[in-house]
This record gives C-alpha cells, structure tokens and sequence, in this order.
C-alpha cells in the first residue's frame, strides 16, 4: 500500500521525541530533518516537503507545545494537521450542473488509468441514482473504443461513440444525445499520448472550448513519483483543471504524488484508485489519509466500506438466526460473500487503528475463502443445514467434489463448530454464560488465512 515506507520513517522519528520527557527546540528541529528526508524518500516534491517541515517547525517551537505535558503527543497533532492540510483540507466533490448535464472531461497521459477510472466513477455515480454516459473520444490509441464499450457494457452504463472523426464533434454530439435521453453525467475519454505535446494540448483545448465541461478532471499514475509534478503543472497550465484522480495507490508505490500533485497546483484531489476492480475507487478525505500515514487508521473509511458491502436486511436475518443458535454453513458462506465484497482483507485490516503494522509482514492467502466457499457449495443444502450429519463417506464425497482433502472439511466443520459455540455463550438465551458475564474467545481460532 502506498505510504508504507513514508510511515515506517516517521513513525522511527517520532519515537525518538516519545522517549525524550520534554522538548527542545533543538529536538524538534532534527526530527523534522528525519520528516524531510521521509518525505524526499517518498517522491515527495523537494520544495513541497522542504515547506512542510518549516511550517510544522515553526508551530512546533512555540510555547503552548513546549509546556504542555506530552510535547511528543502535540508535535505529532500539527504533523497531522499540516499533512491534513497539504493534502486539500477536507474533501473535494464533483462539480455539479444548475441544468443537467454535468460535463467532465478526463485527461491525462496514456497508460494513466482515463478509461477504467472514467468507468470507475460512472458505476459509483450510477449506485447513487444518476444516469452516466461515456464518451470515446480517444480516437488514435488501438482498441480505444472497444475498451470503453466494454467496461461500460460490464457496469451497465452505455457508452457514445461515432468512430474516429473529430473529437470535438463527438463531444458536442453526445452532449446532445444526453441532453435529449436525459442523462445526467458526461463523461469525456478524451486522448492521451506517451508525453505531454502541443498537438495534443491543441486537442483538448478545442474539445473544453466547444462542450465548455463543468470539471477537468487530470488522472495521474501515482507510479510515477516525481515526473507526477511535471504532469500536474503542464496540463493545470494549459487547460485549467479542476481536479486529479490519482491512480494505482494500492500499488508498491512511494506515494510522494499525492501529497505533490495537490501542493504544486492548488487543485484537490477527489478519487483515489486502490485497486483493478472497477468498484475499487475511493472518495478522497485528505483527513483520512494524513491518519493512516501516522499510523492511526482510518475507522471512517472502513465504516462506509462496510456499508456499501454489507446487506442490512441480511444482516436482521443473520442477527435472529444467531438469537436462535441457528447460524448453519449456508450462512458462513453468505458472510464470506459480504466479506469479500469489502475488497482486500489485508487493506480493509489495515484500516483498524493499530493493526497496519502488526498484518505488515502477515501473509494472508485470500484464495482461502474460495476453497471455504467451494467445500460448502460441494455439500447438499441438507448437509449445509445440518453439518452434524456428516459421516467419513459424505466427507469424503464432499473432498472430491471440490478438489480438496477430508482434513480441509473436517477443519472448516470444525471452525463451524467453534462459532457456534461462541455464539451460544454471546446468546443471553443459550447456554449459561462463564463467570464474569463474557463469552470464552479464546475458542474461536478463526480460519486459516
């Protein structure tokens, strides 16, 4: 994930200041040397992080966090502050029209993510009621067009092209054509090229001055480290943009676009992509992502993931099952499926406060929930209601079936078993409870992940 070498770096730095009872000011100007350096390793543009660190000294120095009893604790808020800040401040949305519809206009250079990450906030804008079209007007790279169709068709949202003629007259054709249909959103795929050059400027500066596009969305391949800056600049001063995608943020990458992208061009950015699916695209909170860099999560975030995952009408129905001790497999394979709707365990996990740096270097197999989930789709729909029945010859059907071994069935049933249990002591109805009022954890081993 993004940021992992940025927050092992200063988390090292603060702990220094942590194991000293006060501050000098000689003290906070050499952290934040160790903060400048982080940043500088981190792809962090040089002028952007050598700001950074004079503002967070000047705050740092200052009375108020000298005397206050945990100085370490204070310096550590005005990073968080200052990162909050660095990064836009609060959330930035998409720019909507008086009189529908609302233009945007994708660009960036080719390879950056415009297609898929056109698609990625159509479906989400889709999810939230709109009526999003998409718009080829990339007319030059090979296959173009068929890639929009096809993940348009795969979202479920149509796509507008006429072949390879002007793009400027596909753009105010399909204005039209939404206007007409009455759909909401335009979404523009314009053309990108291996390097910014004039002819494409020209392009895109004929295509903004016909359709006149509400938002001038920059989608930037947070890979790119440094070069991410010289992007940002180039097409922010020949066409104004109003915003920036970063993409591959899930990646093994620095992360230093993000906190220069914004900085150099005093644009927001206002979605992030952590993933190759094309529901994983994320609002971006600057608030949220100064926490996670520090180390303290992001419990906001993993709240509204679970809420657009999870079913809450299933949810009343496993609630009274559980009430009746009556939680069976078919119910464990239906709570894996929400689950996994939530994306990455690992990343999801990571969202805890405190739990980024102990699942760090814990390698978790997420094809495990497949081979759980293929050993109860091998059971008959009695055998999932009532695992009990199972005999060494079903067992051993059920293997074959999902082409696992007996001992892979036992364990799953014996997992089963240890929930159940668990939720009998959890089940004010249930068994009597231990002394104390708590259920006994401790036998709940959990699966094998």
């Amino acid at each position: 994930m993004a940021f992992e070498g940025l927050s092992d770096r200063l988390e090292a730095a603060f702990q220094r200041l942590k194991s000293k009872g006060a501050l000098t000011e000689a003290d906070v100007r050499s952290a934040m040397r160790e903060v400048r350096l982080a940043l500088l390793e981190a792809d962090v543009n040089y002028k952007v992080a050598k700001d950074f660190t004079e503002k967070v000294s000047q705050r740092a120095v200052g009375e108020q966090v000298m005397e206050s009893l945990t100085p370490a604790q204070m310096v550590i808020k005005i990073v968080n502050e200052e990162l909050t800040e660095l990064m836009g401040g609060t959330k930035s949305r998409l720019a909507i029209a008086n009189h529908p519809p609302t233009v945007v206009m994708m660009c960036g250079l080719q390879g950056s993510g415009k297609t898929t990450h056109s698609a990625k906030i159509a479906l989400r804008l889709k999810n939230e009621g709109h009526r999003p079209l998409l718009v080829a007007c990339d007319i030059y790279r090979p296959a173009a067009i068929k890639q929009l169709q096809v993940v348009g068709e795969s979202i479920g949202v149509p796509v507008f092209e006429m072949g390879q003629i002007n793009p400027v007259e596909i753009a105010r054709e399909a204005i039209k054509l939404a206007k007409d249909q009455g759909y909401d959103y335009v979404f523009l795929d314009t053309a990108g090229r291996l390097h910014i050059d004039e002819e494409l400027m020209t392009e895109l500066k004929n295509v903004k001055a016909e359709v006149k596009p509400h938002e001038i969305l920059l989608v930037v391949d947070s890979m790119t480290g440094q070069d991410a800056v010289n992007v940002a600049t180039s097409f922010n001063d020949a066409l104004g943009i109003d915003g920036i995608v970063l993409t591959k943020l899930d990646g093994d990458t620095r992360g230093g676009a993000a906190l220069s992208t914004r900085a150099v061009t005093g644009k927001p950015i206002k979605f992030v992509g952590i993933g190759e699916k094309l529901t994983d695209l994320d609002i971006f909170h600057p608030d949220r992502m100064a926490s996670r860099i520090l180390g303290m999560g992001d419990m906001l975030s993993l709240i509204e993931k679970a809420e657009l995952a999870l079913d809450e009408k299933k949810a009343l129905e496993l609630e009274k099952k559980l009430r009746q001790n009556k939680f069976d497999l078919n119910d464990l394979m239906e709570q894996l499926d929400q689950v996994r709707k939530m994306g990455s365990i690992k990343d999801t996990l990571s969202m805890i406060p405190g739990m980024e740096k102990k699942i760090k270097d814990v390698d978790i197999d997420e094809r495990q929930f497949d081979r759980i989930k293929a050993i109860i789709q091998s059971m008959t729909p009695k055998e999932r209601e009532k695992p009990e029945i199972l005999n060494p010859s079903r067992k051993r059907r059920i293997a074959q079936g999902c082409g696992q071994d007996v001992e892979a069935v036992n364990r799953l049933l014996s997992q089963h078993k240890q929930m159940q249990k668990m939720f009998k002591q959890l089940n004010p109805k249930g068994k009597k409870r231990r002394r104390g009022g708590r259920p006994d954890l401790s036998q709940l081993k959990g699966f094998n992940i």
